[in-house]
């Protein structure tokens, strides 16, 4: 991917983890592989991914992941168990910045972030500034607010490149269950407005969008296949394969453009071309 790929400035790449769970040997259902995926979240493509080893987990794994990649000009978005100095200034070291959510298991640096927003929490609630959206009975409202780090109290210096603090209040009513307000935290290493924090928050759940798929069209958890590297080759494949059929301009659905791949040899033969081209671009 980073022979034929080149990242668009200001590019949001989410990072993740998934199980596949039908990957255990038959013999230990507890040796289930667990796969790391970067995604670049407005181009809709997998940029690259790295199996998370029986020794290891995420928080480890991840910096390996990040030094494969070219992040210069891109946010990089993960969940708050990647809260870490460490992975923090990996990002930065590749040239890219971060916007990684805080909670408990940086308790100190948590209790900071709350802290410079407690005024924000009090103040009048000034309804030009919240964004509302109806989906199925749901009633979400979300507004966002960004401080520079200079209004935490106490030493972050570890933090590399720490110039960013941003809280996100949501509000959500579900008919018939209640409604609920929630207030997110993030940190971030680059000078961010309030719509670009939000934008960038927003766009993390692309990588979600993109396990759905995964499970979904291309039956990632349904399938068997576990001998030696058999499970993790397999899984790079069907990344490499959603990136082609999404790369594929014809506005039908994903399990359509596979139906016409099999049926169809020109088919095809024009999205592995427009695969190529459009990662080549």
């Amino acid at each position: 991917m980073q022979a034929v790929h080149r990242l668009t400035q200001g590019e949001i790449v989410a990072i993740d983890g998934k199980t596949l769970r039908g990957s255990y040997n038959r013999e230990d259902r507890y040796s289930t592989i667990h796969m790391l995926s970067a995604y670049a979240t407005a181009n809709q493509m997998v940029l690259g991914q790295l199996k998370i080893s029986d020794k290891s987990n995420e928080i480890t794994a991840i910096p390996e992941l990040i030094q494969m990649l070219d992040l210069r000009g891109a946010l990089v978005t993960i969940d708050a168990m990647a809260c870490q100095t460490k992975i923090a200034k990996t990002i930065v070291g590749q040239g890219g910045d971060y916007l990684l959510a805080v909670k408990g298991n940086q308790e100190r640096l948590a209790k900071a972030v709350r802290a410079a927003f407690a005024s924000h929490c009090k103040a009048t609630v000034d309804k030009k500034q919240w964004q509302t959206e109806q989906h199925h009975g749901r009633v979400e409202s979300r507004t966002c607010h960004v401080l520079s780090s200079e209004h935490l109290e106490g030493n972050f210096s570890r933090w590399s490149g720490l110039s960013s603090i941003v809280m996100v209040e949501s509000f959500r009513a579900l008919k018939g269950k209640g409604s609920t307000l929630e207030c997110r935290y993030y940190i971030s290493s680059k000078v961010l407005t309030a719509e670009e924090a939000s934008y960038a928050i927003r766009a993390d759940w692309g990588i979600e969008s993109m396990h759905w798929i995964l499970d979904v069209t291309f039956g990632e958890d349904a399938c068997q296949i576990y001998r030696e590297n058999a499970a993790e080759n397999v899984a790079s494949l069907r990344h490499m394969a959603l990136n082609m059929l999404r790369a594929e301009s014809t506005k039908i659905s994903m399990p359509m453009k596979q139906k016409r791949c099999l049926m169809n040899t020109t088919f095809l033969e024009g999205v592995l071309c427009a695969g190529f081209s459009s990662m080549a671009n």
